[in-house]
């Protein structure tokens, strides 16, 4: 999930990023793609703008991990489109007879942050196993599927996740950057960073930006699609066929805000679990 910038704030951003790009423009950058990476996932239909390689494989869209497997192989299942912003899910989904309770851990390099990420996590399980899904998901200090990790990085990215394996398993990791959060353990800040955990667990059981085709919506800036790179963009029976306002899977979110799930989102979610 990225954070949303209003213009001045951007402006200032890209200033600074402007200034930083002089000041090492002779220096290589090991996370720097080739033309042909680039042409791969652009070919997969993501906009190739912004990627970074990571240890997982690419970082696209700000805040999605896209796997080499993942752009080497075609979706089996169909990209069904009905409008602009609606629910969709990946082919691959969680397999609730091998996953009936995901078990996630907090990883938590920052000593700072361990209090308001820990109920941040608590709070982000709480609401979804408030709802009546297949699937629960579970603390565990040990034994995790799925591992929440804390890192620094100074960039307009909150956080970042990818999809459920091909084995229907859960993706095993959720990155969440410190850089973006205030320490604080106030009612306003938990839920705030519980729904960029929220949203960032969504994509690990396999559920896509609700704005897919057009992350304008949520991003502002000029219309994008996210493309399927692999991972497939079916769109969820019994969702919008138009605006999601409020989803917890939109693709940006601004500064302290709360994401309950809505009804829309509470259909997606046990329609697909």
């Amino acid at each position: 999930m990225k954070k949303f910038l209003s213009s001045l704030t951007l402006a200032a951003f890209l200033a600074t990023a402007l200034i930083a790009c002089k000041k090492d423009i002779k220096e290589s950058d090991p996370d720097q793609l080739s033309q042909s990476e680039l042409a791969e996932i652009k070919a997969a239909g993501f906009n190739p703008q912004g990627a970074k390689k990571i240890a997982e494989g690419y970082l696209v869209e700000g805040d999605m991990i896209v796997r080499p497997e993942d752009l080497s192989s075609p979706a089996n299942g169909p990209e069904i489109i009905y409008a602009n912003e609606e629910h969709y899910r990946t082919t691959n989904t969680v397999s609730a007879s091998s996953y009936p309770t995901i078990k996630v851990r907090l990883n938590n390099s920052s000593a700072s942050h361990e209090a308001v990420f820990s109920a941040a996590l608590n709070e982000a399980i709480r609401r979804y196993n408030a709802e009546s899904m297949t699937i629960k998901f579970q603390r565990v200090t040990s034994g995790a599927n799925t591992t929440v990790v804390a890192y620094y990085e100074v960039s307009n990215t909150l956080g970042s996740a990818g999809f459920p394996t091909s084995s229907r398993a859960p993706y095993s990791t959720v990155n969440m950057n410190t850089y973006h959060y205030s320490t604080s353990t106030s009612t306003t800040n938990v839920n705030y960073i519980a729904t960029i955990m929220a949203h960032e667990l969504g994509h690990c059981i396999g559920f896509r930006h609700t704005d897919y085709m057009n992350r304008a919506y949520s991003c502002g800036g000029a219309a994008s699609n996210e493309g399927t790179a692999g991972v497939g963009a079916i769109h969820i029976a019994g969702t919008p066929t138009g605006a999601s306002a409020g989803s917890w899977m939109l693709a940006c979110v601004g500064n302290g805000a709360n994401r309950p799930f809505t009804t829309a989102d509470r259909t997606a979610l046990v329609t697909v679990y």
